[in-house]
């Protein structure tokens, strides 16, 4: 079985979500570096697997497939290795309860807003704008209250016992977020979700698919 491609630069927090899945499945793998702060991620190449301009994409045995939530189900199903997606119905709806929460409101405010000013900004050689954190942070706020009111008690993952996709789709977000003043604040607030988050910061697949910035 020949081995899949991924698409996207490691900074990216859905490309490792895609990466996690395959790290997490033990899976051999190829990272195809798309840098879409650069533009790459409008070359005719990149546009050709992802007309979007996005990233991830993926390829497996001429299997052509991008958006991080198909990837990754897509690589739970088809190779062997620890399920991703809880078998009980409550759990797994719950799991894509959080994927969708932190589509919809956690990358927006805490990546798009927070960790852009504070941390990609600089990194440009910009001047962090003050202004766009603070009018962020009322959803920031909100979205971070909601993922601790959604953590499974019965842990150490956001689902319950066993890791899930939901895992793998937050902590890229958190990776970043928790580097900041804010996210420093409300995590030490907020005790099931930073509980989770010192848990999952130092699991191996985690570990191995940090980025190096800078």
């Amino acid at each position: 079985m020949a081995a899949p491609v991924v698409y996207g630069p490691a900074y990216s927090t859905y490309t490792r979500t895609a990466r996690l899945a395959l790290e997490e499945k033990g899976v051999d793998y190829k990272l195809e570096e798309v840098d879409i702060l650069t533009g790459a991620g409008q070359s005719p190449a990149h546009l050709a697997r992802q007309p979007f301009g996005k990233v991830p994409a993926f390829e497996h045995e001429g299997f052509k497939l991008y958006e991080t939530g198909a990837i990754s189900r897509y690589v739970d199903e088809v190779f062997p290795g620890p399920k991703l997606q809880p078998a009980d119905p409550k759990r797994r709806a719950r799991m894509m309860q959080f994927i969708s929460v932190s589509d919809s409101y956690t990358y927006p405010s805490c990546i798009g807003k927070v960790v852009w000013q504070r941390a990609v900004v600089p990194l440009l050689g910009g001047t962090p704008d003050d202004k766009i954190v603070a009018e962020a942070m009322p959803m920031v706020e909100k979205t971070v209250a909601a993922l601790e009111a959604l953590v499974d008690n019965a842990g150490p993952f956001l689902c319950g016992p066993e890791i899930s996709l939901a895992d793998l789709h937050l902590a890229p977000v958190m990776a970043y977020f928790s580097g900041t003043p804010e996210g420093k604040k409300l995590l030490s607030g907020s005790p099931r979700l930073n509980r989770w988050w010192q848990a999952i910061s130092t699991r191996p697949s985690v570990v191995k698919t940090q980025p190096k910035l800078g």
